[in-house]
């Protein structure tokens, strides 16, 4: 049967008797991965999925605010097993914030079951600022606004499941960090042994007579030991 030749010839060869009379193989190469399910919107929500809960608690209100995280579990019981997280919550009795609340979680879990790279959204997060001004959480971090503080617990998540790394401090970063905080110790030390420790504790340096004894007393920051006043 002749075959009518529609497309331009790149190239040919001459096929032998011998090569016709067996029969042509193709080697099929199966990915080793074909069967490995990635995190994409069409994944279907298990039975059960496993979630963590991080408290965050503002002095912009009087009630906490609890967001929950939960991760679905990839390729579990194989060498591919990965934890993506899937959906998140945000509780509170505090209904001031419902509405951009609820309208909030449903577009990050939104995010979240699109997958790929869903850092970006912690940046995103961290870049909003509350035009009141923002406050200081437990431990000295500033925290611009009440979103950048909910991004912040969604950082500690991604941490805690491997989607972000610490990149660490260099050799020369590590040293100097060292240096400061041994200076930072040793001048505490002094000023407590100088005060004799009859001093309350978190009590701060005085700059006057550089005595751990600074306290905030009646609205003012007052020393116990030399009497010196903020307020004169």
């Amino acid at each position: 049967m002749a075959n009518k030749i529609t497309k331009k010839i790149s190239s040919y060869s001459v096929v032998k008797k011998e090569d016709k009379a067996q029969p042509r193989e193709e080697a099929i190469e199966i990915p080793a991965e074909s069967n490995v399910v990635q995190m994409h919107e069409k994944v279907e929500r298990p039975e059960m999925l496993v979630g963590s809960t991080y408290k965050i608690k503002t002095p912009l209100s009087e009630h906490s605010l609890y967001v929950t995280i939960n991760d679905i579990i990839l390729n579990a019981g194989t060498e591919h097993e990965l934890r993506r997280p899937f959906e998140i919550f945000i509780n509170s009795k505090n209904m001031d914030h419902f509405q951009w609340i609820v309208a909030l979680t449903r577009i990050i879990s939104a995010v979240f079951r699109k997958g790929g790279d869903v850092t970006f959204l912690v940046d995103e997060m961290r870049s909003v600022f509350d035009p009141r001004g923002g406050y200081f959480k437990r431990g000295g971090k500033f925290m611009p606004s009440l979103v950048a503080e909910i991004g912040d617990a969604i950082e500690s998540h991604l941490r805690m499941i491997g989607l972000i790394k610490d990149d660490g401090l260099d050799e020369h970063q590590q040293k100097l960090i060292n240096e400061k905080r041994q200076q930072f110790e040793s001048l505490a030390k002094r000023a407590t042994e100088s005060s004799g420790g009859d001093f309350p504790d978190g009590a701060q340096l005085c700059t006057k007579c550089n005595t751990r004894a600074m306290i905030q007393m009646d609205g003012c920051m007052t020393c116990l030991n030399c009497g010196d006043s903020k307020c004169g």
